[in-house]
């Protein structure tokens, strides 16, 4: 069978003749740029639509393309049912077993029927365990199950964070993300509002907009604080109490925190967050396919969950560049009720503008449904491949015409309905109509084998057991992007001693160098609960806490330098101009230095987070005498960026096959996905000048073969004749000898004359049809040595395209002095928490 793994290239079955009902030779290659442009893939139940989709993200994954996958049926979680050795024993936990006992057999038998079906399946098409092993070598398949602990767990708390600067830049997305998570929140709690009518929604909204705009994060707990005390005073005109008064406020804030305090509802708020870079690339920058398993979900729960995942691939899609390869893949399986016709849920917005913008980033978008007559076809008019399986009632095959022709608007190619009907009628189970607006006529495929094992929907219990080997990673805990608010110290000390002399260093330290016990280290007995006095042009900030107090400890602040400076770096060869902003908190020493920046924490802190009070109920360290007064800060200015000379550096990547940089800040599997995408637009460019510059000749000996062909089977219609014409003169001769003829007339010797020509001639007409299969045979040969050397130049473009395996260049660039800017030095206070057995810093992580 001809060759199907190409780059770029989507092995999806083979030709098929609705006449003969025969599947034809050669594969069906789909071109993985074309899924740009989108795809629907419609079929009724049984016609095999959800088995071409399974191929489909098999096809990408082998390609490296990530995915994102919706499962609204349990029946995605098949693709992690993957047994490259084919053995029975793999297949065993996976079966039903009441169809073994429906066919009598026992389910050790069944499995090794099954293994058996599976590996003559993949047989038939070419494919082996090696394929299902490169599968699964090629990415990392996830089940995600938001609300239950049977899968990787999801935490919606993360959904409302504050949008990327591209999706705050685009006033007209960010409304329309604000529009949709508040009606998404307010239909999880059975309201049905109108984004312009209801006071709820407006409400909602504002306070969305109030905080993404001010680059905050809310969380649920926190909108429902908001709800009940809004940080607004007014909404329109209005008054926030006239517009909106308390204590109906306070309603809507209680059904809120009755959500969130249900039973079960922590299901929710913990787990992987919605963070779609980390949904699509492991850590270690391999490809994923992510799914989320919604079977368990109620409608509101579902309709909730989806809107803030396209939300969130909208926020994340615009953020990224453009690019006319293939980056990543949505697919959502039974799109019924998500995208209709008339009516507007939460999910119909962003997926609309999905399907209408994310084509200039790479993003497809592929969706499935068995009912076309309850989607919105002028929406869908915007995907370019229509993948159309057998089809239940007349009006489903109107409502598909329709779309069809509506994809074909603008297209060069014309849309011949009549034509399209009549090949919709003959569709059968596994049998396809492709339409992609990229090629010239509509093609009718059998659909290939699916490397993955098709048992039908997984069950709670299965994918607890697929993913309980994951659960560790999945669960570990994730750094705070921000600093969360945490409640004051309020068990500090009621009674602390002033401080004998604030020289003398920090609390409990021995002025001759002697370390303390531990009860002295740790007991504040020169804290103070009054904040120690300084001059007036020193710059004061509170560096924010971190950390849960621990039960029974005291909240104690300590002195610290704070710096804050821009280091500007330039490399002229390069071209590159960056920046970095350095925050540094340098605790004060003893003795003539007093601060050593070198000692300082740096970038543990964004300046963003520094506060402009102390938290309640805290002590005060003694403040040394020196870092009280003005003057000194001057110093610790010029010793900053004496330090920052010395010790600043950035350290970058280059990619020698792309030339290309790492970002500022940027880690290596950030960098590695990036560099890959351009690899990818790089490799798709250059196979498609290889096909370009091949296609003249491979077109040639298609054509050559196909005349060959019909030369062979005209020739071989005349042998055919020839044979028979001479049987029957031979026959006839023969017949005349013994049919009472006693000598042999001269008529009868010029028979046999004719009779011996004509078998000569028979001969001959065989021997022309012997040549012309070796014609056939050399012409064939002549197009697998050009697919071989097609294939040998592109497997060379893709080992040199793999950044998979590039190894990065590291580049360290230093600043010059005049490109150091210290924007202020001050005061800074550092939480920390005191307990009986020890000092625990509360705001480093």
């Amino acid at each position: 069978m001809q060759d199907f793994e190409l780059l770029g290239q989507f092995y999806l079955g083979s030709p098929y003749d609705l006449q003969t009902r025969k599947r034809l030779p050669g594969p069906i290659m789909y071109d993985a740029k074309d899924l740009v442009t989108h795809a629907v893939c419609v079929g009724m139940t049984g016609s095999g639509k959800t088995g071409l989709c399974i191929n489909l993200l098999e096809e990408a994954a082998i390609d490296g393309i990530p995915a994102i996958v919706i499962d609204p049926k349990g029946d995605l979680g098949n693709l992690l049912l993957t047994f490259p050795d084919l053995l029975a024993k793999d297949f065993r936990p996976w079966i039903n077993e009441d169809d073994a006992a429906r066919k009598g057999l026992t389910p050790d038998q069944f499995a090794q029927q099954q293994a058996d079906f599976w590996k003559k399946g993949l047989s038939d098409w070419g494919e082996d365990g090696n394929r299902i092993r490169l599968l699964k070598e090629k990415a990392d398949f996830s089940i995600y199950t938001p609300g239950s602990n049977a899968g990787l767990p999801v935490a919606i708390l993360k959904a409302f964070t504050a949008p990327n600067a591209a999706v705050l830049e685009d006033g007209e997305l960010l409304q329309d993300q604000i529009r949709t998570t508040a009606t998404s929140v307010l239909g999880l709690i059975g309201i049905d509002a109108d984004p312009v009518q209801s006071r709820e929604h407006i409400l909602i909204s504002t306070l969305l907009n109030q905080s993404w705009k001010a680059g905050k994060d809310l969380d649920l707990g926190g909108l429902i604080q908001q709800i009940q005390v809004p940080p607004i005073e007014r909404i329109g005109v209005l008054d926030v109490d006239s517009f909106f008064p308390q204590k109906e406020r306070f309603t809507l804030a209680m059904k809120l925190n009755n959500l969130l305090a249900a039973p079960g509802f922590e299901n929710w708020l913990n787990g992987e967050p919605l963070d779609i870079g980390r949904l699509l690339y492991t850590p270690q920058g391999k490809p994923r396919v992510s799914i989320f398993s919604i079977a368990h979900l109620a409608d509101a729960e579902r309709m909730f969950f989806v809107s803030l995942l396209l939300n969130q691939l909208l926020g994340w899609t615009r953020a990224q560049t453009g690019t006319t390869s293939l980056r990543a893949l949505f697919y959502m399986d039974e799109i019924f009720g998500y995208f209709p016709p008339v009516q507007n849920p939460p999910s119909k917005l962003p997926l609309l503008t999905l399907l209408k913008q994310a084509r200039a980033y790479g993003v497809g978008i592929v969706l499935a449904t068995q009912n076309p007559v309850d989607l919105d076809y002028k929406g869908l008019a915007n995907a370019g491949t229509w993948f159309i399986g057998r089809l239940q009632t007349e009006r489903d095959k109107m409502r598909v015409l329709d779309g069809l022709e509506g994809a074909a608007a603008g297209q060069t190619a014309g849309f011949d309905r009549n034509r399209m009907e009549q090949i919709l009628a003959g569709l059968g189970n596994r049998v396809f109509l492709m339409n992609n607006v990229k090629e010239n006529a509509p093609q009718v495929f059998e659909s290939r084998w699916a490397l993955s094992y098709l048992r039908g929907p997984i069950t709670r219990s299965q994918i607890k057991q697929l993913m309980d080997p994951k659960r560790p990673a999945a669960s570990a805990p994730v750094a705070p992007k921000a600093a969360p608010a945490v409640a004051p110290a309020a068990q500090a000390s009621a009674t602390i001693q002033s401080a004998t002399s604030a020289a003398q260093g920090p609390v409990g330290a021995d002025p001759a160098g002697a370390k303390p016990s531990p009860a002295e280290a740790f007991t504040p007995r020169e804290a103070q609960k009054v904040q120690p006095m300084i001059a007036g042009d020193i710059r004061q900030c509170f560096v924010p806490i971190r950390s849960v107090q621990p039960a029974g400890a005291k909240l104690l602040y300590r002195p610290a330098a704070v710096g804050v400076a821009t280091v500007y770096f330039s490399d002229v060869k390069s071209g590159l101009h960056a920046q970095d902003k350095a925050c540094l908190i340098a605790p004060f020493g003893k003795g003539a230095a007093l601060l050593d920046w070198q000692s300082a924490t740096d970038d543990a802190v964004a300046e963003a987070d520094l506060a402009d009070a102390s938290e309640e109920e805290a002590v005060f360290a003694p403040l040394p005498a020196r870092a009280a007064q003005g003057k000194i800060y001057d110093d610790f200015k010029k010793s900053l960026a004496e330090t920052l000379y010395r010790t600043k550096t950035m350290q970058l990547m280059r990619s020698p096959g792309t030339g290309e940089l790492s970002h500022p800040g940027e880690s290596e599997r950030d960098f590695r996905i990036r560099i890959g995408q351009v690899l990818r637009e790089q490799r798709d460019e250059e196979v498609a000048k290889i096909r370009e510059k091949y296609a003249a000749r491979e077109a040639s000996l298609h054509d050559q073969i196909r005349r060959a062909e019909l030369a062979r089977d005209a020739q071989s219609r005349q042998a055919s004749t020839a044979k028979l014409q001479t049987v029957i003169s031979f026959g006839a001769t023969i017949l005349g000898a013994f049919l009472g003829r006693k000598t042999v007339s001269a008529g009868t010797i010029g028979r046999a004359t004719t009779t011996a020509r004509g078998v000569t001639r028979s001969m001959k007409e065989s021997g022309d049809v012997g040549e012309a299969e070796g014609r056939i045979d050399v012409l064939q040969q002549r197009l697998d040595e050009l697919a071989a050397e097609i294939k040998v130049q592109t497997d060379q473009i893709a080992a040199r395209l793999d950044a998979s395996t590039e190894q990065f260049e590291s580049i360290d660039m230093r600043p010059k002095k005049s490109d150091i800017e210290v924007q202020y030095v001050g005061l800074a206070w550092a939480p920390y928490w005191c307990t009986g057995s020890g000092e625990i810093s509360a705001w480093e992580t």
